[in-house]
């Protein structure tokens, strides 16, 4: 995935200004691809450059509000059913885990019991983000709790694992 089909996903449903997109990723895509305010509006600009949205209304402050265009929809629409995902293949968590060996048990275990605390504070933030948003019945809505349900189970797994993982270390 990258940013780019984030945003094209985000104007899909409704034209929104850059503040506004910047919110609707903190509330429902930052558990599933992080970005921040300045990668945010650099990938606006090469959008509209693209054709793929346009600036649908200028308001003060120079605040422009954008609306997904028909080559950005297409963009979207062939993403979504033409490009394969990508295997996420890096994990910092599990490349650490190959070489706790090197750790004393007791420092292997402590590394564990951290991930699986750092699984508990993840689940819980997910759980405080969930109670926040006023979910409606609009298609972002149901795919944002498709997702963070994702975000809740995936957790939880690895907490569990963690635990399991830490009674292996001798």
């Amino acid at each position: 995935m990258s940013l780019r089909h984030a945003l094209l996903g985000l104007l899909s449903e409704r034209p929104a200004s850059g503040y506004d997109l910047l919110k609707r990723f903190e509330t429902s895509l930052a558990n599933v691809w992080p970005a921040t305010q300045s990668q945010m509006y650099t990938e606006l600009s090469k959008l509209a450059d693209a054709g793929m949205i346009s600036v649908s209304a200028e308001g003060p402050r120079g605040r422009k509000e954008y609306t997904l265009t028909d080559e950005g929809l297409a963009e979207l629409r062939h993403w979504l059913t033409e490009t394969k995902p990508q295997r996420n293949t890096r994990s910092d968590i599990l490349l650490r885990v190959f070489f706790l060996g090197v750790l004393t048990p007791d420092q292997a275990r402590g590394y564990l019991t951290g991930l699986a605390e750092l699984s508990e504070q993840e689940h819980e933030d997910l759980r405080r983000l969930d109670a926040s948003i006023d979910w409606g019945e609009d298609t972002l809505s149901v795919h944002g709790r498709i997702a963070l349900e994702y975000g809740l189970r995936f957790n939880a797994m690895r907490r569990e694992w963690a635990h399991w993982a830490a009674t292996q270390i001798r």
